[in-house]
């Protein structure tokens, strides 16, 4: 698998290896499937995680790949939590999250920055950019909490994420991450789209049902 760290081909002077390219089509296919609400968003984003630690290693570029750990870890959690979902429905139920909810989120976020940025600039060994590294990665730790909870503010948060992370990709040197995290951005305006219009059909079919009737 050694192919994986050459060199695919040169984009705006910057070498692609073919690590980067497959890694991030991955990803993109990953996030098209979790727009569906297709199961198999999972999997494919596990894959994607695997192959773009391939392409950071060596990049010193800590952020990213603790992005891709994040992506790892959580996809097989993620997975069976869709895969129990749909047994138990029939689909993915997605909802907006309730306000306690978004506030343990919004603060486990916030608190999980701050701690592991100060914990990158204790040991800088650990990180080139401690503060956008520790956002990056916690970050994408609350859109995947988020995503395997059927929330629609997922995309938001990849939206947060994302705000740092393309810029950081190009000024790493990552420019094919950096170009297909635009492309990204117009799947999460989609995704986003579809999941609030999904909310929407669900209160009106529950607002149809006549009080203590049955769907």
């Amino acid at each position: 698998m050694s192919w994986l760290s050459g060199e695919a081909f040169t984009v705006l002077g910057e070498h692609v290896k073919w690590a980067d390219m497959i890694g991030n089509i991955l990803g993109l296919g990953g996030l098209a499937l979790g727009w569906r609400r297709s199961v198999w968003s999972w999997p494919v984003q596990l894959l994607s995680g695997a192959v773009l630690i391939a392409a950071y290693l060596g990049g010193h570029v800590p952020g990213l790949i603790g992005k891709q750990l994040i992506v790892i870890a959580t996809a097989s959690w993620g997975w069976a939590q869709w895969q129990r979902g749909r047994r138990e429905g029939g689909t993915i139920a997605v909802r907006f999250a309730r306000w306690p909810e978004r506030l343990v989120l919004m603060t486990g976020t916030a608190v999980g920055t701050v701690a592991l940025a100060l914990l990158f600039t204790s040991f800088p060994s650990l990180s080139w950019s401690p503060w956008s590294d520790a956002y990056i990665f916690v970050g994408t730790l609350a859109a995947m909490i988020a995503q395997a909870r059927g929330w629609v503010e997922f995309w938001f948060a990849w939206i947060a994420v994302d705000a740092v992370g393309v810029p950081f990709a190009f000024n790493s040197g990552y420019t094919f991450s950096g170009l297909t995290y635009s492309v990204y951005f117009v799947l999460v305006l989609l995704g986003l789209r579809s999941w609030w219009l999904s909310t929407r059909e669900s209160r009106a079919k529950s607002a149809s049902v006549p009080q203590g009737a049955t769907a």
